[in-house]
C-alpha cells in the first residue's frame, strides 16, 4: 500500500474480491487494476497481496489456475467463486455501514 493511505484490516481483501469481480486476472493484473480505479491512491505491493490471494484462495472466495501472461509469462490467473461472490456482497454492505458510521462522526460539530 501507498505508506500514506494504510488500510482497514479486511480492505484489501475487499478490493481484490471487487476487482475479480470485473474479470479473471494475474496478480500483477489485480494490483494495477486498483491503482488504477483508486486513481493511484491506492498501491499494493506484492508483499501484501500475494499473501492475500492464498489467504482468499484457502478460503474458497477465489480460484487459481495457470496460463499465460499478455508477455509471454507463465502466470496464476485468479477468478472470484460463488462464495467469494457472496463474501464481496456481505464486504460491501459492511463497508458501507461502516463509512457512513465515519462520516456522520466527521460531519458533527460541537453543540
Amino acid at each position: 500500500m501507498n505508506e500514506d493511505m494504510d488500510l482497514l484490516q479486511g480492505t484489501l481483501d475487499m478490493l481484490i474480491l471487487k476487482s475479480l469481480s470485473l474479470g479473471e486476472m494475474h496478480g500483477f493484473g489485480i494490483s494495477m487494476r486498483i491503482q488504477q480505479l483508486s486513481s493511484d491512491a491506492l498501491q499494493v505491493q506484492q508483499g501484501s497481496l500475494y499473501p492475500a490471494l492464498r489467504r482468499l484462495e484457502y478460503k474458497g472466495w477465489i480460484s487459481a489456475d495457470w496460463g499465460t501472461s499478455d508477455n509471454n509469462r507463465r502466470a496464476r490467473f485468479y477468478s472470484l467463486t460463488a462464495t467469494g461472490r457472496k463474501q464481496l456482497d456481505k464486504e460491501t454492505a459492511k463497508w458501507a455501514r461502516l463509512s457512513k458510521a465515519i462520516g456522520a462522526i466527521l460531519r458533527a460539530t460541537e453543540a
